[in-house]
């Protein structure tokens, strides 16, 4: 997918810090053990992917889960939200948007429920 957006990586990272700024202190003190990163593409099998969370969500870790364990991903990925977006604003109001649906996943909330309450 080539972007209709041009937006540096470096801008396109600061939009993604400034969408991870706005999620409330409360939640993200209870955010455990993830990293969130930016890449340019999606996985090749779904190059229209925004975002992406690998890990265990938290409602599914038991009490010895963190020992060791490497930290969970929210990738968001650049071209491709480029791709759908017509301007700048566009672009930092989908990154919010994907910050929001991946940080959910964490939490244990699925794609279904993220419709439901418009975050999909």
């Amino acid at each position: 997918m080539d972007p209709v957006v041009e937006m540096s990586r470096e801008e396109f990272e600061a939009a993604v810090s400034d969408a991870l700024d706005t999620v409330p202190p409360d939640l993200t003190a209870q955010m455990d053990n993830v990293v969130v990163l930016v890449e340019d593409d999606a996985p090749a099998e779904d190059p229209g992917l925004l975002g992406l969370y690998e890990g265990v969500p938290l409602t599914e870790r038991d009490l010895g889960w963190a020992a060791g364990a490497l930290p969970d991903r929210i990738t968001i990925f650049r071209n491709p939200t480029l791709a759908i977006c017509d301007t700048r604003d566009d672009v930092v109001e989908e990154v919010a948007i994907t910050v929001v649906h991946e940080i959910a996943h964490h939490f244990g909330i699925d794609d279904e429920r993220l419709h439901e309450l418009g975050w999909a």
